[in-house]
This record gives C-alpha cells, sequence and structure tokens, in this order.
C-alpha cells in the first residue's frame, strides 16, 4: 500500500464546562461551579461544523476528486465562505485554552494526565483503525499507509517523527499535545494559582514572540508562536470566567492575545487574489472570524449565554471530537459515493454527508469513548477516577481533544 491523500490536511478541533453560581462578581476570588456550559458545547461544534464546510467546499485537493470537480464550481456562492471555515480551528484553540485552564485548575499532574490522554486516545485509535481499514477497501479510491506508519500514527507522534499522517487533521492534535505539555509543568505541576497562570501566560505571550524573532526551529516547535495567543486568549477568558468581569489583567490577557492572534491569521491565511487560487479570503474577513470566535468564548465566559441551556447541546459536545476526527478522510468516500454512485445533487450531498458523519460520531461516542475513557482513566489513576460501572458516560470534557 502506499501513502497518498492521508498525508494532506488543512486546519481542521473539549473538559467538563461549568459555570459559576449567580451572585456578585468578586475579583480575586473564585466562584463555584454549579452547572454545566452547555453554550460552550454548541460552540464547539459550530467550529467543527466550520471546519467540515472547509473540508468539503472550501478547498480543493482530494475533494475535488470526490465531487469530480472543484467545489468552487459545485458551490458557486457558498465556497469563498466555506473557504473561511479553516478559522474553526483557532476558534478550537481558544475554546481549549479555557476549558484546559477549567479541567486543570486543583487537579494533580497525574489526574490531569488521566483526564487528557482517556479524553483524547480512544476515539482517536477507533478513527485511525477505522479509516485505515475503508480506504484499504478494494473500491474505495483513496489508498491506505503502510502497516508501520499506521501503528505510528496510533502514538499520536506521527508528526514529529516525519510519518505520513493517517488523519489530516491530526497536526491540530499535535498542537494540542504541546499546549498541554506546557500547561502541564507550568501550572498543573506546581499548582493553578491565579497568580501563577497570569505569569504563564506573561511569559508564554513573550517567549513566543521571541521565538519567532529567533527563527530557530525547535523554539517554533515548543512555543507555537502561531497558535500560542489563541490557548493563552482562552486561558484570559477562564480567569475572566473565574475571577469577574472587572479583571484587567484578564482582559489584557485576551485583549493582547487576540492583536496577536488576527496577526497570525491574516499572516497564514491571506493571499493577495489570483486566478490560480482556489479561493480568496480578505484581510477583514479573517480579522471578523477570529473577532466573533473571541466574542462567543468571552460571552460563554462572562455568562452571557446562559440562557443558551438546552440538553441537545450536550450531546452536540459529546459528538464533536469524534466527529472532527472522522469527517474528512471519510467525507471523501461518502461524497464520491452519493454525489457519483446515487446520484445526489451537490447541495443534497453535502448536508447528507454531514448528517453520516455526526451518526457515525454518535457511534463512537457510544460505543468506544463511553466504555473506554472511564477504565483508561481508571488505569492511569486508579487512586482519583471513578470504577467504570459507576463513572457512565465520560464527561465530555474542552478543547480540541478537550479537557
Amino acid at each position: 500500500m502506499t501513502a497518498s491523500p492521508l498525508t494532506t490536511g488543512a486546519p481542521s478541533v473539549a473538559p467538563d464546562l461549568v459555570t459559576p453560581a449567580p451572585g456578585p462578581v468578586i475579583v480575586g476570588r473564585s466562584r463555584g461551579p454549579s452547572s454545566r456550559l452547555r453554550a460552550l458545547d454548541g460552540l464547539r461544534l459550530l467550529a467543527a461544523l466550520m471546519v467540515a464546510a472547509y473540508h468539503y467546499g472550501g478547498r480543493g485537493g482530494e475533494i475535488a476528486r470526490a465531487w469530480g470537480d472543484s467545489p468552487a464550481h459545485q458551490f458557486p456562492t457558498a465556497a469563498p465562505l466555506f473557504a473561511y471555515g479553516c478559522l474553526g480551528v483557532q476558534i478550537f484553540f481558544v475554546i481549549s485554552g479555557f476549558v484546559i485552564c477549567l479541567s486543570g485548575w486543583g487537579r494533580t499532574l497525574r489526574a490531569f494526565v488521566a483526564s487528557r490522554v482517556s479524553r483524547l486516545y480512544p476515539a482517536y485509535w477507533a478513527a485511525i483503525l477505522l479509516i485505515t481499514a475503508v480506504f484499504a477497501l478494494p473500491w474505495v479510491a483513496y489508498k491506505a499507509l503502510p502497516p508501520s506508519e499506521v501503528l505510528t500514527n496510533l502514538t499520536m507522534l506521527q508528526q514529529p517523527l516525519g510519518v505520513h499522517r493517517v488523519l489530516g487533521v491530526c497536526w491540530t492534535l499535535w498542537a494540542e499535545m504541546r499546549f498541554y505539555a506546557l500547561f502541564a509543568l507550568c501550572v498543573v505541576l506546581p499548582g493553578a494559582t491565579r497568580g501563577r497562570v497570569v505569569l504563564f501566560c506573561a511569559g508564554w505571550t513573550l517567549a513566543a514572540a521571541l521565538a519567532q524573532a529567533a527563527h530557530e526551529p525547535f523554539l517554533d516547535t515548543v512555543l507555537m508562536p502561531e497558535y500560542a495567543p489563541f490557548f493563552i486568549g482562552g486561558i484570559g477568558l477562564y480567569l475572566l470566567h473565574r475571577y469577574g468581569a472587572r479583571d484587567p489583567i484578564a482582559w489584557a490577557i485576551v485583549l493582547v492575545s487576540w492583536l496577536i492572534g488576527q496577526h497570525y491569521a491574516v499572516a497564514g491565511l491571506w493571499h493577495a487574489p489570483s486566478a490560480t487560487a482556489f479561493s480568496y479570503r480578505s484581510t477583514a474577513g479573517i480579522i471578523a472570524v477570529v473577532t466573533v470566535g473571541f466574542a462567543l468564548v468571552a460571552a460563554v465566559a462572562l455568562g452571557k449565554l446562559r440562557w443558551a441551556n438546552w440538553r441537545w447541546l450536550t450531546v452536540a459536545g459529546a459528538l464533536t471530537y469524534p466527529f472532527y476526527l472522522v469527517h474528512e478522510h471519510l467525507g471523501w468516500v461518502v461524497v464520491r459515493a452519493l454525489h457519483h454512485g446515487v446520484g445526489l445533487p451537490s447541495y443534497a450531498t453535502l448536508p447528507l454527508t454531514v448528517g453520516l458523519m455526526l451518526l457515525l460520531a454518535w457511534l463512537l461516542h457510544r460505543f468506544v469513548e463511553r466504555p473506554v475513557t472511564p477504565r483508561l482513566k481508571q488505569a492511569i489513576d486508579p487512586r482519583r477516577a471513578r470504577p467504570p460501572a459507576a463513572a457512565g458516560a465520560p464527561r465530555p470534557e474542552p478543547g480540541l481533544g478537550q479537557p
């Protein structure tokens, strides 16, 4: 078997989400959690759907083979908007900063590691094996990677090892893992406090800027200058959630992160108008999407979306991660089957493909995540984890991978 489409991938992306009990805002004093932030679950799914829109109709490459034509021709009106869907990744990173800070506060390092590993790996392993099996079918147009590379992919370290990726979207998981490692070493290990979190945000912001100036690959890999402001901005928003809206230092963290984040988003995604490019994203459009992402997470953090407390949002949050993992590559197969095999028009194929990927995500959540996550967590941290029989469904956690 030879590698091909699996080596591609473009930006694509959760902890116990709780909201403080109502009452007066007191800066400097944390407020006890009382109920889940369901609006953040909904925002995570929205970001995942943005990424899916980008992968299905906002770019060229393998999806054009699936459609049999450029998505720009399939969706002449929507494709220019779908092209902005890749910014769902940046929104995911902001959410991840919020949730990881929430879930890591008060946890031991071992409990934090158990939470992250048990949340990220079960659905990821299942997605790797499922996509490899589907791509190995003789009637599927896409070829799977060699067995050795598939096995390496199970570690989630294939990118730094220089191995081809089974999942195109897994580059974002590598970014998440580096964020988790930095946060664990600098905040969770010594114990989370407001001062320590503020120092972490300030130190990472400065170090990332210095890494950018140094042009040193190792520093770029560790400090992730282009993604750091989104994670840091999410942490700042969690400080506002925890300590109240009258915290000027938290607002400063968020503002600086937004200013730097929009710069990196424009630098990475803007190009001059070109007839040879698939799509064109304007500077104003990129800044607007980044701003809306920060604003929506801020609205959740400050309790402005507390009214969005519908139970179905919890289900939406639970499906986000497995949907994110499988939607791109299996979407190619489904689009080809529905559009060419069944003959459905493109505007029917697109929502039906999304619906089928959500159904598959529910199956992965129900039959992989729910039974495996609590057992894996207990195996890593038996003193803190509940027995699998009592644990029930794993608690949905934030971020691309979720806290």
